[in-house]
């Protein structure tokens, strides 16, 4: 049986950072994943889906410019978008694996199920680690409805070769949204339904109202406490069978999509083999990122229940956190409190920091900017009419304590915030910064 200073179960970013750092530290290492080498984030979620939102936004740019200088019309080509999404995804696996082999860190294909505490095998092979890492990502939460079958999933999503005339999303978070977005301005008719009272609950909700009328201004159907109830095969397409606030609705759609949230892809690992506690929110670890049941286990990104955001950059982190520990010892534990946090709609709605609701909660006294903005010239230029912020700010100190943006370019003024919050400016400190203009991230001055 192989032996290896480390087992990686994953090749996703946190995976990648663990495995990378801890061989050039001179340690054996192994990878498995049971997908094509690569994770979630560069295969099948943030970078292909980025490069739809990118031909949605040059669509939507023309329009909202149309009468104002630009004439015609931009147009979605989806199978043409989909081949250049390729471009992107395609390479990934084989670029993955000849750097893992490149490195000198072994790979192995298939499902990983332990044998025991440190045991694991797959397929025919059988590996044993001084160290573990679960980084196996995330997969969609099973439903448990009627028809559940008949669901397309967001990996699928990003794959079809064809839009549908009629699409169905099932939820109202993040993914929803950022497809619906996609899939109107390339022409599709989009149905949302959401079992709340409101949708992207990490999000600020009076932002959200504002998106939520841009997202309906596109045609978009946004059912808000309707709560799907089953799906039913009907010729070519679906109907969709709901409850919305206690009456029952149906919808009829060409495509149903599952956009209701993921859960850890553990729960065919055989952790209990392994004596590795874990829930439905993953791997249970304590601060250092480490099983609390098995020590020779770790756990990061969306595999791990460590409190931290379901993010890229999170998973990046954590996979640096994880490789500190193992090399140097539990000398470092994750701070969550700055991240920011973003929803790639047209325009996109971006948020650091806390919420109101969640400051109050706090006891915090702080004063809150709030504003519309789409008279302001970084929003007025391009046409752009949904387009506001809140930000708020510490009294006493005078520090952000949150900022939340709705507006061109908000996906990246957000990360200047990231960066004040900290690095601890003060409002008057942002104030006096000296920033290029006219650009979107000179307006932060005049947003504390």
């Amino acid at each position: 049986m192989p032996t290896h200073d480390l087992v990686v179960i994953g090749t996703g970013t946190a995976a990648s950072t663990v495995a990378s750092r801890c061989r050039t530290a001179g340690w054996t290492v192994a990878v498995i994943d049971s997908r094509p080498f690569g994770g979630t984030c560069a295969l099948r979620g943030c970078d292909p889906k980025k490069v739809l939102v990118a031909a949605a936004e040059a669509a939507d740019w023309a329009q909202r410019m149309n009468g104002k200088g630009v004439a015609g019309e931009a147009r979605i080509d989806w199978p043409r978008l989909m081949e250049f999404k390729r471009t992107f995804t395609e390479p990934v696996p084989a670029r993955r694996q000849a750097s893992f082999e490149k490195q000198g860190i072994a790979t192995f294909h298939g499902r990983a199920q332990f044998t025991g505490p440190t045991s694991i095998s797959v397929g025919d092979d059988r590996l044993e680690g001084r160290h573990v890492l679960i980084a196996a990502g995330a997969k969609p939460a099973d439903l448990r409805i009627p028809g559940g079958e008949h669901l397309t999933t967001s990996d699928q999503f990003l794959d079809l070769e064809r839009l549908p005339a009629r699409i169905f999303f099932v939820g109202g978070g993040y993914i929803a949204f950022e497809f619906a977005h996609v899939a109107a301005r390339a022409g599709a008719e989009v149905t949302i339904a959401h079992r709340g009272a409101r949708p992207l609950n990490a999000f600020d909700p009076d932002l959200v109202e504002l998106l939520a009328v841009r997202t309906r201004s596109l045609g978009v159907a946004l059912h808000l406490n309707t709560e799907v109830a089953g799906i039913d095969k009907a010729g070519k397409g679906f109907v969709v069978r709901a409850t919305r606030d206690g009456e029952a609705v149906r919808f009829d759609a060409d495509l149903v999509v599952h956009t209701a949230g993921r859960v850890p892809e553990i729960d065919d690992l055989e952790l209990d083999a392994a004596g590795v506690k874990w829930s439905r929110r993953g791997v249970t670890v304590n601060a250092h990122l480490q099983s609390v049941s098995n020590p020779a286990v770790y756990a990061a990104g969306d595999a791990a229940d460590s409190g931290g955001p379901p993010l890229t950059p999170v998973a990046g982190y954590e996979g640096r956190i994880v490789a500190t520990n193992l090399l140097e010892g539990h000398t470092v534990t994750p701070d969550y409190s700055v991240v920011p946090s973003v929803v790639f709609t047209l325009p996109p709605l971006a948020s650091v920091g806390l919420q109101e609701a969640a400051a109050r909660e706090r006891g915090l006294s702080f004063s809150t900017r709030h504003d519309d903005t789409a008279s302001w010239f970084s929003s007025r230029r391009i046409g752009e009419e949904a387009s506001g912020f809140k930000v708020l700010i510490e009294e006493g100190t005078g520090k952000v304590l949150g900022a939340h943006l709705l507006g061109p370019h908000a996906e990246e003024v957000i990360n200047l915030f990231a960066v004040a919050m900290r690095s601890g400016m003060t409002a008057a400190q942002i104030k006096r910064l000296i920033l290029a203009y006219p650009t979107s991230g000179s307006d932060i001055g005049y947003m504390v």
